[in-house]
C-alpha cells in the first residue's frame, strides 16, 4: 500500500479520537455545571454579593481565581498535545501568584501589624480548606478522564495542571460565598486548598495518564 493511500484511509477513519480541546470541553461542561449547582444548593452565595462587587478586594479575589482557571485551562489544552507551546497562557499563569503577592504586600502596608494574623486567619479558614477541594473533585476527575484520550508528554504535570484548573474553578465559586476578601486570607487558605487539589491531580495524572 502506498503512503498516499494509507494517509487517505486514516483520514476517512471514523474511529479517530476527537481533538483534546473538544474532549476536555465535553467533560468539563457537565462537571463544571454540577459543581456550580452543588455550590448554589449546598453552600450558597454571600448575602451581600451585589454590594461586595463594589469592594476592591472582593473583586480582586474573584478576578484572580477566574484568571487562574482560564490560564490553567489554556496551558492544559496545550499540554494535552506533545510539543505544543503554552504561549501567552503560561505567562498569565505565572502572573497570578505575582499579582497575589503584590496584593498581599499592599494589605500588609495598609494594616497595623497586630491585625495581620487575624485578617489572614479570617472567619472561614477550615471551611475554605474543605469546600474548594470538594468542589474541585468532579472537574478534576472529568478532566483526567478526558486527558486519557490525549497524549500529554508529562502525565504528572498534566495532572497537576488539571488540579490547578479545577482549583481555579472551585475557588471562583467559593469566592462568591466567602466573606474573607483580604489577599492575606486568599494567599494563605485559597493557595493551600489549591495546593491540595493540585497535588492530588499530579499523583492521579502520573498513574492514569501514562502512555
Amino acid at each position: 500500500m502506498k503512503t498516499e493511500q494509507l494517509v487517505e484511509l486514516l483520514a476517512r477513519d471514523p474511529t479517530r479520537a476527537p481533538p483534546p480541546g473538544s474532549s476536555l470541553l465535553r467533560a468539563l461542561l457537565p462537571a463544571g455545571l454540577f459543581a456550580a449547582v452543588a455550590f448554589a444548593v449546598l453552600v450558597g452565595f454571600r448575602p451581600d454579593l451585589a454590594q461586595a462587587f463594589h469592594s476592591t478586594w472582593f473583586s480582586f479575589k474573584v478576578l484572580l481565581n477566574v484568571t487562574l482557571w482560564i490560564a490553567a485551562t489554556g496551558v492544559l489544552l496545550r499540554m494535552a498535545r506533545p510539543g505544543a507551546a503554552a504561549r501567552g497562557f503560561g505567562r498569565v499563569l505565572w502572573a497570578v501568584p505575582v499579582v497575589l503577592l503584590l496584593g498581599a504586600g499592599v494589605e500588609l502596608l495598609r494594616l497595623p501589624s497586630g491585625q495581620w494574623w487575624p485578617v489572614a486567619w479570617g472567619a472561614n479558614a477550615t471551611w475554605c480548606l474543605r469546600i474548594i477541594p470538594a468542589l474541585a473533585v468532579l472537574p478534576l476527575l472529568a478532566t483526567l478522564a478526558a486527558l486519557r484520550n490525549a497524549a500529554p508528554a508529562n502525565p504528572a504535570r498534566a495532572g497537576a495542571m488539571a488540579g490547578l484548573m479545577s482549583a481555579g474553578l472551585a475557588g471562583t465559586l467559593y469566592a462568591l460565598h466567602c466573606p474573607d476578601d483580604s489577599p492575606l486570607f486568599v494567599g494563605l487558605w485559597y493557595v493551600l486548598a489549591a495546593g491540595i487539589i493540585t497535588a492530588a491531580g499530579a499523583l492521579l495524572g502520573a498513574r492514569w495518564l501514562r502512555w
